[in-house]
């Protein structure tokens, strides 16, 4: 009689999104402790199984901090599914001798479409026009006002990583002027290299940020930076909100101190002021760029093969840093 193959058991509070579509190349390999179909509360669900769940699979709404990582003693990987690992308290983990994935490059160029599709929105208006046909204005009230074009714009990158140079790459094609602000400067590229991101918006008619969220980046484009960037200027962020100080982002829209923005991201996701919500130069999505079908399955496959790596006891595939 053929034994049962024992699988390794691996935590999943929330499931990744779109889960549905690849749970059976997870639970093929890995017998999954679904928390989110547990009639028991979360603490008293991991409570239950704290002497043998070694990995947890976190999304950026599952917050990984001190207090979760207390209630699970033997926990040894966190596999996070997004680029971004902000949500995992990585010192923490450091200190309990736990190891974090995240997923790599699968989703860097879903992520920078969204960017350039944010931008080219903002200046050509597309969203606003977009109600004001369906709103049946056009007949009323006439021709829509002008929108700006894109090609000879120049756009300051805020991080030059594998998504930051795909926006910078798709942008070229449009005729558009890159320089960027990254941890580092990139001998390798052509592009101007500014240290400084306030000097970097008051050389550029938009910035695009695109770096991750740390103590050093949380509100770093605050009202000196916007001021920089002026009037005419356009932001687009599809990194993290709390890299911009949304309260001065408010502000300086309310007051037409800056032209326009594209925002995939925000600070208390998923509650977005109400005030960007009634801006018209203002185009909202939620934080929705790195959800295609193409891209959740590449994650999906970068997920399980760290899980695999981590249970054989090789080299974690995608590990993550604290940039």
């Amino acid at each position: 009689m053929a034994q049962s193959v024992i699988r390794p058991q691996v935590l999943i509070i929330k499931p990744p999104p779109a889960f549905t579509h690849f749970e059976s190349d997870f639970t093929r390999k890995f017998d999954i402790l679904r928390a989110w179909e547990s009639p028991l509360p979360l603490d008293r669900f991991l409570t239950t199984h704290a002497q043998s769940v070694q990995a947890l699979v976190c999304r950026a709404l599952t917050p990984v901090n001190a207090e979760l990582l207390q209630l699970l003693p033997a926990l040894k990987l966190v596999a996070s599914v997004s680029t971004g690992a902000n949500h995992v308290d990585k010192a923490e983990c450091r200190r309990r001798g736990i190891a974090v994935t995240n997923g790599g490059n699968a989703s860097s160029e879903d992520v920078a479409d969204i960017a350039v599709g944010l931008f080219i929105d903002v200046h050509r208006k597309i969203s606003a026009a977009d109600s004001y046909v369906r709103r049946g204005l056009w007949s009323s009230q006439g021709d829509y006002p002008l929108g700006s074009k894109i090609g000879g714009k120049r756009v300051g990158i805020v991080g030059l990583g594998r998504i930051g140079y795909n926006v910078a790459k798709r942008l070229e094609a449009f005729g558009c002027k890159i320089s960027y602000n990254s941890k580092s400067e990139r001998p390798s590229l052509s592009y101007p290299f500014y240290s400084d991101v306030c000097e970097l918006a008051a050389n550029n008619d938009a910035l695009i940020i695109c770096c991750a969220l740390t103590d050093q980046t949380r509100h770093m484009i605050n009202r000196e930076v916007l001021s920089a960037l002026g009037r005419e200027g356009v932001i687009v962020n599809i990194a993290r909100g709390a890299i911009i100080d949304e309260k001065e982002l408010v502000k300086c829209l309310a007051n037409r101190e800056i032209r326009g923005a594209g925002l995939d991201v925000f600070e208390n996701e998923p509650h977005v002021p109400k005030e960007l919500v009634e801006m018209d130069n203002v185009v909202l999505s939620p934080h929705k760029a790195v959800y295609t079908l193409e891209s959740l399955k590449k994650g999906s496959e970068v997920l399980i093969a760290n899980l695999e790596a981590f249970f054989s006891n090789k080299p974690l595939v995608t590990p993550a840093t604290d940039a």
